[in-house]
């Protein structure tokens, strides 16, 4: 899966192509990241991208004539392969990402062109001329969406076979619609508070009845809202068998 994100600040993304897991997918060549700056597309005589908006207000908006040239070229470097070819925007006007979502986008047979927007965004007239889907990581507001972008990344990436161990991608959290039950390591004692005796007990299917009713704790008590999607989803598994 290649990955092509169009920002105004590269060294954001220095960090996260080259650290863990992100690292070793690129270097198994599992996926590909190519930052390009925007900035490398103005015609601008003072490298200028950002203009106040029209019709007043604050902030400045990123053109749309140095956008459209940096998605052209990211649309003829991926036009080679043989996967279609998914525009995101990082808005928070944006559907908000979700399990459901990264796993989609993982198993799309789809190269991704990441559009990270910055002070007030980009010219509408970009969104709807390259038909561009918008996505959001939460309802609050960032500086830029260099940091939605990777996290957006981050999600789709770890779901890629072969990137992490399949085993653990099973037990994560949001897989069945509970969040992971609570993790405990040595020591077996820290000031008083000691490890489930059931977790020592070897005693594999005990262990993991524990696991599961701990999920649901702790998912009723975190994300209650998970726990009618679980209930209905165990129901509809009930009905089919």
């Amino acid at each position: 899966m290649k990955f092509i994100v169009l920002t105004l600040f590269k060294e954001m993304f220095e960090a996260f192509v080259n650290t863990s897991i992100i690292k070793r997918a690129i270097e198994k060549g599992l996926i590909s990241i190519e930052v390009i700056d925007i900035r490398s597309f103005t015609k601008d005589k003072h490298n200028r991208v950002d203009f106040p908006p029209y019709g007043g207000g604050s902030g400045m908006i990123i053109s749309a004539e140095p956008l459209s040239a940096a998605i052209d070229y990211s649309i003829e470097k991926l036009s080679y392969e043989n996967k279609k070819i998914e525009i995101i925007y990082m808005s928070p006007r944006g559907k908000v990402l979700n399990y459901n979502i990264s796993k989609q986008m993982a198993s799309s047979n789809s190269n991704y062109i990441i559009i990270c927007g910055h002070y007030e965004g980009i010219d509408e007239r970009i969104i709807e001329e390259y038909n561009i889907k918008e996505i959001s990581i939460g309802d609050y507001v960032l500086t830029g969406g260099e940091l939605a972008g990777q996290v957006l990344m981050d999600s789709i990436i770890r779901l890629l076979p072969g990137v992490i161990n399949e085993e653990s991608l099973l037990e994560e959290s949001h897989t069945n619609n509970l969040l992971e039950y609570p993790q405990y390591t040595k020591p077996y004692d820290f000031r008083g508070r000691k490890v489930p005796d059931v977790l020592i007990s070897g005693h594999h299917k005990n262990i993991a009845d524990y696991r599961k009713q701990e999920s649901i704790r702790i998912t009723k008590k975190f994300r209650p809202d998970l726990i009618d999607k679980y209930e209905k989803t165990n129901n509809s598994k009930k009905e089919g068998n």
